[in-house]
């Protein structure tokens, strides 16, 4: 009996182990937004004191979050935001799916040496070719446009990388049985893989939108004009002309900035994890 009842608890204790574990890196992930969440809701005499409370005693949530809606356009910021998220988005998916699957389902010469040449591409950060983007859109006069801020993320080694290895995992009788019954190669792409892929395209979506609606560093380079402020650049510039040291209505500002990106990852969270799964299957 005593053999039988032990692995029962070392499983018990592992799992409580494992759980603690996962909660505290939950508590430690969680805590700046629940915090930036509390400061945006309080007055300022509430925030820069040492009596640490999450809920405020007197809430000043309508007053920080009209001053920032009033102080600066953060309905065109998201807008922006929105608008170039979404052109990037749908550039790279025109892009990577068929690209990912020709290396994964077709035959031809170099094939090996074409992923091989994607895989090196992971390994390039945008950033270490930002001046060479930056002065071939300044010939091409398309600096301080939406264009700047969309074309040097069109294609995503990331995007061909992670649709090959969804569609390795399809049973190569599905593209046999499509193209015995005549579908062009493009029409197996659209009509027959993308419906299969959904998962790995929700999962890709959701690091495409999260990298792009928080990148900070290109934006500030290709766009001067406010009207084309992205989320994070037009939160910085709020902080630097207007907010100063309100942080209650920075907060506010950086609270509607987030929500978005939250929403969206509550609601396809599903989809992320098994498109995250069914990529390492093969």
């Amino acid at each position: 009996m005593t053999r039988i009842g032990l692995p029962a608890r070392r499983f018990s204790v592992g799992a409580i182990a494992r759980d603690a574990v996962l909660l505290a890196l939950a508590v430690v992930t969680l805590a700046p937004f629940v915090w930036m969440v509390s400061t945006s809701l309080k007055a300022p005499d509430e925030i820069l004191t040492t009596d640490l409370h999450l809920w405020p005693r007197r809430l000043a949530a309508s007053e920080n979050y009209a001053h920032a809606f009033a102080a600066v356009p953060l309905g065109r910021y998201l807008l922006n935001g929105v608008i170039v998220t979404a052109t990037i988005l749908a550039l790279q998916l025109a892009i990577a799916v068929p690209a990912a699957f020709a290396l994964a389902k077709s035959e031809f010469r170099g094939r090996r040496l074409l992923f091989g040449a994607v895989l090196l591409g992971l390994l390039v950060p945008y950033h270490a070719i930002a001046v060479p983007l930056f002065v071939g859109l300044h010939a091409l006069g398309l600096l301080d446009t939406y264009a700047a801020l969309v074309t040097p993320f069109a294609i995503s080694v990331f995007g061909i990388f992670l649709m090959r290895q969804f569609f390795l995992s399809l049973p190569d009788d599905l593209v046999d049985a499509a193209r015995m019954d005549g579908m062009s190669e493009l029409a197996i792409v659209w009509r027959v893989m993308v419906p299969a892929a959904g998962p790995a395209i929700s999962a890709f979506a959701i690091f495409s939108v999260v990298a792009h609606w928080n990148d900070y560093f290109w934006p500030l380079i290709a766009v001067s004009s406010d009207t084309l402020f992205t989320p994070p650049l037009g939160v910085v510039a709020f902080r630097n002309d207007d907010a100063g040291t309100n942080y209650g209505v920075l907060m506010a500002a950086a609270t509607v900035i987030v929500t978005p990106l939250v929403a969206a990852f509550l609601l396809a969270q599903r989809r992320f994890v098994e498109g995250i799964a069914f990529t390492g299957v093969k």
